[in-house]
């Protein structure tokens, strides 16, 4: 099953030109790969101009040049993080304003080439905009079909409950998806990982809101810390240097072993089988990496697998 496995498209477009994001799209989509996440500031970090939209440029002209595909994949992008002024971020990013969002979907619908998408997220916090004129803006979209789930990256837990709050009694369609950095290494404590957002990590907060919320499902971006579970190229970073790393790796090698795969798969089927169930975004460079994560889909852990690698602190 593919249908819990995200292809992550931040770097389509920038630093994967149009014939490698449309092989990598390609392959994804015959192994049956159908959830491809993307954003309307990706990647401008990558790009000259300082500005976003590359990627889901390719994604439309991707599914312009695949007649019938749009049928049958399923897109998530995000608004909240392309910078209004070049080379400043995070201190120009557009916020979350109803004109922002309103214009967001506007151009993001437009470089798709689509009429809708089938989740859209708050990409993070905007500390400006009232949470009740986002929240209301956000409704409007799924009210007019826009959009059809919306979910929050990068948010505390209890700006998402009280996000949730506000649709109820407004009686507005709320978030049911929050999007986080997690896996299976924990960096040590009073640290945080260099990749997310003051918020972006899951905790055990998250993971606590999440199991008594049964509505809502948890994404997680860069699952794989982006190669460094199997690249003796690409070290881990520092906040990952104490104990419990060596003590999860060794658990991990353990059970990579015993299924015959190897640690960025045992990773996936951790998170993929966990409780909440997660959909990992996996962003590749390769055909065979693509394919790798894939494979994971199908491998099921043990009872016992999953409890030693839990276990593991």
């Amino acid at each position: 099953m593919t249908d819990n496995l995200a292809l992550g498209a931040m770097l389509f477009g920038t630093v994967q030109d149009e014939r490698r994001s449309f092989e990598l799209l390609d392959r994804f989509v015959d192994a049956g790969g159908t959830w491809i996440d993307t954003a309307n500031c990706y990647s401008f970090w990558e790009d000259p101009t300082g500005f976003g939209g590359q990627s889901e440029t390719v994604l439309g002209r991707w599914l312009a040049a695949r007649p019938g595909v749009r049928d049958r994949v399923r897109i998530s992008t995000k608004v909240g993080c392309e910078p209004t002024v070049a080379g400043k971020f995070p201190e120009s990013a557009e916020g979350l304003s109803a004109a922002v969002i309103k214009n967001g979907i506007e151009g993001s619908l437009r470089r798709l080439g689509t009429d809708h998408v089938e989740l859209y997220w708050a990409h993070k916090p905007d500390p400006v905009t009232p949470l009740e004129e986002t929240v209301a803006a956000f409704g409007e979209l799924v009210s007019a079909g826009t959009v059809g789930r919306l979910g929050c990256s990068n948010y505390p837990v209890w700006q998402v409950e009280r996000a949730r709050r506000i649709a109820r009694a407004d009686g507005c369609t709320g978030f049911t998806a929050v999007q986080q950095h997690h896996t299976y290494l924990q960096p040590r404590p009073a640290t945080q990982p260099t990749v997310v957002h003051r918020f972006g990590a899951v905790t055990d907060e998250v993971l606590h809101y999440l199991e008594h919320n049964a509505d809502m499902a948890l994404w997680a971006y860069t699952p794989l810390l982006s190669g460094r579970y199997t690249r003796a190229d690409k070290p881990l970073p520092a906040e990952y240097d104490h104990p419990g790393t060596t003590r999860r790796l060794a658990v991990l090698d353990e059970v990579a072993a015993e299924t015959g795969t190897n640690r960025n798969r045992v990773v996936l089927a951790w998170l993929t089988g966990g409780r909440p169930a997660v959909t990992p975004i996996v962003g590749v460079s390769t055909v065979g990496q693509l394919d790798e994560a894939v494979a994971a889909m199908s491998l099921e852990l043990t009872a016992d697998q999953r409890e030693r690698l839990d276990a593991a602190v």
